[in-house]
Formats: C-alpha cells, structure tokens, sequence
C-alpha cells in the first residue's frame, strides 16, 4: 500500500451529544469532571454510612438493579454497532435501492421515540412471537441507536480521503476488499470516541427499559417506592448511581480517545 499517504492525519469527529468528555483543557485539579465526581461520591457515601433514614437499604435494593443495566447496554450497544455498520455502507453504496432503504431506516427509526419502539417491539410484536423483557429492551436499543450509528458510520467512511480508495482500487483490490481491509480499520479508530458517547447516552436511555418490567435501577428504585413511598430519598439515590456511571465512563471514553490520538 506504497501508494497511501500515511502522514495524512486521520480526521475527528466532534463529540457533542451527552455526558461531557474531560478534554486537555478541561483537566485541571478542579476540573468539572473531577468535581461532579467528587461530589457525586461524597453525598452517595454520607447518605449511606452517615445519614438518617433508610438511605442504605435503598442502596443495596437499588444497586442490585445495576447488573441488569449494563447487560442490556452492552449487548445493545454490539447490536446497534451491526446496524450502524449496515447502515451507513448502505447509504454510501452506489446501489440506489440501498442507498433507500438505509436513508428510509435513519428516518423512520430517528422519528419515533425509543420509549414507543420499545413498547411496540414489547407488547404488539410480543403477541406474534414470545420476546421476553430483556430481549426486547436488547432488540428496541439496538435498533433506535443503530440509526444513530448509521450516521456516524456514514460521517467516518466519507471523512477517511477519496484517494485511498483509489489508490487501493489501482492496487487490484476490489471496492469491498478495500473498504475491509484499509477503509473500515481508519473509520473505527475516527468513531470510537462517538461510539463511546453513545454507549453512554444508551445507559442513560435504558432506564426506558423498566416500563417493561425489566428489573434495572430505575425499576428496582421504583418497586422500592411502591413499597415504602420513599419517593425522594430513593430517587436520589438513583440519579446518583447513574451519575457515577457515566462519569466513570465519559473518563474512560477519553481516555481511549487520548490514546488513539497518540498512536496516529
């Protein structure tokens, strides 16, 4: 591959969407990450260990709900991956009824909440074929964020320079030995960070998921109400685990981000 510029940096895509990414300039000993983490932290351990009330039996219900979380999450964020890759080769593919169906998914599924896909997929597609509440969670976020990753896919390929792919097609390789073999590695490095982001944006949405009787943090907070009509002091607690989440991993988000940037 003589013929490929390597000097040529590989462009970024912009993260905007969800939790703040700490970036160089945001990494001071104060800086915003660090704080609401610090804070976060703090009021979590002094509710806990130190505080009045029932705030650690609702701890220890409420986190059970954490595996149940990231589970969903994380086989979401593989399938959304798949439907994104699909996705955006289909939309950059010189085949028109391709470039249509892809550019008709992003639409469709870009314009109906995920609360409603996930209730449609739950209940009515329920009673054709037995799709239980994890599954379903699974099918409904893999398929609204693949939308999304579509996008980003799309956005990647075309950001990576039009020569390499003629320099590759010059080279006897096929359009698709090409977009495997030199194209695809270069996108997946550019989109990680945006990917990352919107594995975290996901966990946020999945609390969607306890409207299906999914046993996750939302739900389990929830039926801990129900029981005790603690409704502050739980909900507390729950928006407090979710903030420690993802500012957990908006850090390791950067970190990866950091990383590759190094290595270019």
């Amino acid at each position: 591959m003589a013929a490929i510029d390597k000097n040529i940096k590989s462009p970024r895509i912009d993260v905007t969407d969800g939790t703040l990414i700490p970036t160089k300039s945001n990494r001071g000993i104060f800086n915003s990450w660090r704080v609401s983490l610090a804070v976060a932290l703090i009021l979590i351990t002094y509710l806990v260990f130190f505080a009045k009330g029932d705030f650690k039996e609702i701890f220890l219900v409420v986190s059970k709900g954490i595996p149940v979380t990231f589970q969903v999450t994380i086989f979401a964020i593989l399938g959304s991956i798949i439907f994104g890759l699909f996705t955006g080769l289909g939309q950059i593919a010189r085949h028109n009824i391709l470039n249509l169906i892809a550019g008709v998914y992003v639409e469709v599924i870009r314009g109906i909440p995920l609360l409603v896909q996930l209730i449609f997929i739950y209940y009515a597609l329920g009673r054709v074929f037995k799709i239980d509440g994890a599954l379903a969670a699974i099918i409904a976020l893999s398929i609204c964020y693949g939308a999304y990753m579509g996008e980003i896919f799309r956005a990647g390929i075309q950001s990576i320079p039009k020569g390499q792919m003629e320099a590759a097609i010059a080279l006897g390789l096929t359009r698709g030995q090409a977009l495997r073999r030199i194209i695809i590695p270069q996108t997946m490095k550019i989109i990680i960070p945006a990917i990352g982001n919107e594995f975290i944006a996901m966990l946020k949405d999945s609390s969607l998921v306890s409207v299906i009787a999914l046993r996750d943090i939302l739900r389990r907070g929830r039926e801990h109400i129900s029981r005790t009509f603690l409704s502050l002091e739980t909900m507390a607690v729950v928006a407090l685990i979710y903030l420690i989440i993802t500012l957990i991993l908006s850090r390791v988000v950067a970190i990866m981000e950091e990383r590759m940037n190094n290595n270019e």
